[in-house]
């Protein structure tokens, strides 16, 4: 079942890393409630249920908070509840009469987990704002491109999911655990600002001995390094080498067929470029595959650079099933692994009030309380 069965998770319907967390929590056992509203706003998305993977795993009510009848029937579901994910921006909840204080006086367990961009106090708080804007004031983008190029913005894994949801999810852990030594819940204040930025510890360490230069694409891991880049192939296709380690650039250059060769040494910098140029012609004149062949059972730390589609397929991830088939759709496994009580992914997403009288009846609610919420406007499917 997990090692967080037996957990109850209030889930108020959101985007991007709101809606990660709760996967995360629901791979883990965790019994996630989604409350949604009773028509689809869209979120600015457009999206389907279906393949809208990050709802995995939960039961569906819906509710319209905006009425009277509708807090009070949140109030109660939040009374049955361990913790509750909310995405909305500061002080919405406290207006709608759903704060942390109004539920710790019916629940004073209940780990409340607050997810948002700048946090719930400072000059942004109250602002709208998307991952790259808060990846942009941590330093990240602007170290993340190449010399003499513009920051590229990357995929909004930093911000939203590693920043966001993810530390949502690890601080609510750290939170249950705790009231269940002292009995008292929490607020878990989950800012992506906060969160993309320790994402970023290591390098604020090599900024203060040195090591790491402000100035985009002349260091190591940054694209600097001509042996820790990306190459193109003969094919149009692309593959990765990460050989910082001595013996694992000796590798290298020994299955490149570099022997003998009077080569920069790997840490003149004033002769990467040389370096580099030696490197793109020679992975120039093989396909991608073909390197891979020549790299097999190799040390080099070479891989080739896979499409998403390209990625399920391949051999290592299809041995450890990183990738699974779950609703007719094709996403990633949950993660970490356990040993004795491993994840899982238990239902496809969820549509509006799916298997949520099932879910009412789970936590506790009687057949009477049940039709008492479905009077406060709590909905079902039918």
């Amino acid at each position: 079942m997990g090692p967080l069965a037996g957990i109850r998770v209030l889930e108020f319907e959101a985007i991007g890393p709101g809606p990660f967390c709760g996967m995360m929590l629901a791979d883990m056992g965790a019994d996630v409630l989604l409350v949604d509203r009773p028509d689809d706003p869209g979120l600015g998305l457009g999206r389907e249920r279906w393949s809208d993977v990050m709802l995995r795993g939960r039961r569906s009510v819906t509710l319209d908070l905006k009425s009277k009848d509708g807090v009070e029937a949140a109030l109660r579901l939040a009374s049955r509840a361990d913790a509750l994910i909310e995405g909305f921006r500061p002080g919405v909840m406290e207006r709608l009469g759903l704060g942390p204080d109004a539920l710790a006086v019916r629940n004073p367990k209940l780990v409340y987990g607050r997810m948002t961009g700048w946090g719930q106090e400072g000059p942004l708080a109250p602002r709208a704002g998307h991952d790259i804007n808060y990846i942009a004031l941590t330093g990240i983008l602007h170290a993340i491109g190449r010399a003499g190029e513009a920051p590229v913005p990357p995929l909004n894994l930093i911000g939203d999911f590693g920043g966001g949801g993810m530390l949502l999810a690890f601080g609510i852990a750290c939170a249950l655990l705790d009231a269940r030594r002292g009995g008292k819940g929490q607020v878990v204040d989950a800012a992506m600002v906060d969160g993309a930025s320790l994402l970023s510890t290591m390098f604020w360490g090599m900024l203060a001995s040195k090591r790491w230069s402000e100035i985009r694409g002349v260091n190591v891991l940054d694209s600097g390094a001509p042996w820790y880049d990306v190459y193109e192939t003969k094919d149009a296709k692309f593959v990765a080498i990460g050989a910082i380690e001595p013996k694992f650039y000796a590798e290298l250059l020994a299955r490149l067929g570099f022997g003998g060769e009077d080569l920069p040494a790997q840490h003149d910098r004033g002769r990467w470029p040389q370096l580099r140029q030696r490197l793109a012609e020679t992975f120039r004149s093989k396909t991608r595959d073909e390197w891979t062949a020549v790299f097999e059972d190799s040390d080099a730390c070479y891989a080739p650079v896979l499409s998403f589609s390209e990625a399920r397929a391949y051999a290592h991830n299809a041995v450890r099933r990183t990738f699974v088939e779950a609703g007719k759709v094709m996403q990633p496994a949950p993660a970490p692994r356990f040993s004795r009580t491993p994840g899982a992914i238990r239902r496809a997403p969820p549509e509006r009030g799916a298997r949520g009288g099932e879910a009412l009846a789970d936590w506790g609610f009687s057949p009477e309380e049940i039709e008492r919420l479905a009077l406060l406007g709590v909905g079902v499917a039918r």
